[in-house]
């Protein structure tokens, strides 16, 4: 033996990603159960900045980039750089409290600037590496390289909070520039992740795989520049616009679920129920909840300035938080949960990222037994979700807090699952087949 550490390997980093996302979804979740439960402040303002700043950046800068590669090969991994941007992401969660900790709003803003630097790395590889035309001719590659962009944007708001927050008289900062905008900006690129892989990976056996294509196509636009567009009348204050772009996108949403609840029924009874995919559709239906709250959100928020707090009348404030974790909660941590219980196996089992490119990631890889702890997760999770949401409309603390305590043992039970899954190798035993840079 020579004493050398051994190489990092993919299997190894995704399995670190598996650790670090759990725990930084659990350690959010529970922040806010317990802000509530024993009314702590800083428990209840901090528990969205750990979810966003660390589970939003992570989930982009690594389990995307796999999605990423596996549609673009040029793209290749490389696992001691993706370990070091999860290094600077518990950096910037770190900063990230210290600035709530010893009130230091620079802290926040020196975070925003190093995952800037951070997210702006794969980004510029992207851009150096694929012609604009590869991108755009691919409807998944459009979705995943978009989520990265998106990101940049976030971090960006992150670094023009702090600075706000630091200098609140400075008028630099726009006044849009709100802890409000910068969840909602974080939350973009997760969304688009998840509709990017529904679309690459739900469909892939189906015979309409062409009019799917097209469907696709046609939501990226509606959805990306709906989204756009609709921040733009929330800026200037058009009221008939906001609702109209708002019921064009819930329709859209209505149209995913159904579609993906059609194709479900038949993959199904053809198939096995993959667990992953039930995530997926829970997901999509926390999504339609969303955006019915986010309706009724702007209808009482009529005449409230964006950027004010809250954005919405006083006694209306149970649908601005119905809103936002019906997102959190169900859309964003369901339909992940879904992605990782289809991408990591698929990892762990090629030690590639061969059965991504070219293989079938919805083949049965995990044991029976796996797949029912899953499914008992997802009832759970959804349980426990939809009482948060109900206990926000009654204002029962008590029972607020007891389910987000129970959503995030949830939530922790799909390392367990996975880890433990003895028909995948998750020991990284297996052959040395990484992909690397």
């Amino acid at each position: 033996m020579n004493g050398r550490a051994p190489a990092l390997s993919l299997r190894d980093i995704s399995r670190t990603f598996l650790t670090f996302s759990v725990m930084v979804v659990v350690t959010a979740v529970l922040a806010g159960a317990f802000g509530v439960l024993t009314a702590n402040g800083f428990l209840r303002k901090i528990h969205p900045y750990i979810f966003f700043t660390g589970f939003g950046n992570s989930a982009i800068l690594i389990l995307n980039r796999y999605l990423t590669a596996a549609i673009f090969p040029e793209l290749r991994i490389d696992p001691v750089r993706q370990r070091t941007y999860l290094y600077a992401v518990c950096t910037a969660l770190l900063m990230v409290a210290g600035s709530m900790l010893a009130d230091q709003p620079l802290l926040k803003a020196g975070a925003g600037v190093l995952m800037l630097l951070v997210v702006s790395q794969p980004l510029l590889e992207i851009i150096r590496t694929l012609p604009l035309r590869t991108i755009w001719g691919n409807v998944s590659g459009r979705y995943y390289i978009f989520d990265v962009i998106f990101l940049l944007n976030a971090n960006l708001g992150l670094f023009a909070l702090g600075l706000k927050e630091a200098y609140p008289t400075n008028g630099i900062i726009p006044f849009f520039v709100t802890q409000s905008s910068y969840f909602l900006g974080s939350s973009f690129p997760l969304s688009i992740s998840a509709m990017g892989f529904l679309y690459t990976y739900a469909w892939r056996r189906s015979p309409k795989i062409e009019l799917a294509r097209k469907l696709f196509s046609i939501w990226f636009d509606i959805f990306v520049g709906g989204v756009l567009f609709f921040l733009v009348v929330i800026l200037i204050g058009h009221y008939l616009e906001m609702m109209l772009i708002s019921h064009l996108l819930m329709f859209g949403v209505f149209a995913l679920l159904v579609t993906f609840g059609v194709f479900l029924n038949s993959y199904f009874r053809k198939h096995f129920a993959h667990p992953a995919l039930a995530f997926l559709l829970g997901g999509l239906a926390f999504l339609l909840a969303t955006s019915a709250f986010g309706i009724m959100n702007i209808y009482y928020g009529k005449g409230i300035l964006f950027g004010t707090y809250p954005p919405i009348r006083q006694d209306k404030m149970w649908i601005y938080h119905t809103h936002t974790h019906a997102a959190l909660l169900g859309w964003i941590t369901l339909s992940f949960t879904g992605m990782i219980y289809i991408v990591i196996p698929a990892i762990q089992k090629a030690g590639s990222l061969e059965l991504l490119q070219t293989g079938d990631p919805l083949e049965q890889l995990l044991d029976r037994s796996t797949m029912s702890k899953a499914f008992v997760q997802l009832t759970l999770m959804l349980l426990s979700a939809g009482v948060v949401i109900l206990s926000f409309y009654s204002g029962d603390g008590i029972t607020l807090g007891i389910a987000g305590v129970i959503y995030g043992a949830a939530v922790s039970l799909l390392r367990r699952n996975l880890m433990r899954d003895p028909a995948i190798d998750m020991k990284g035993r297996g052959p040395a087949s990484d992909e690397s840079e």
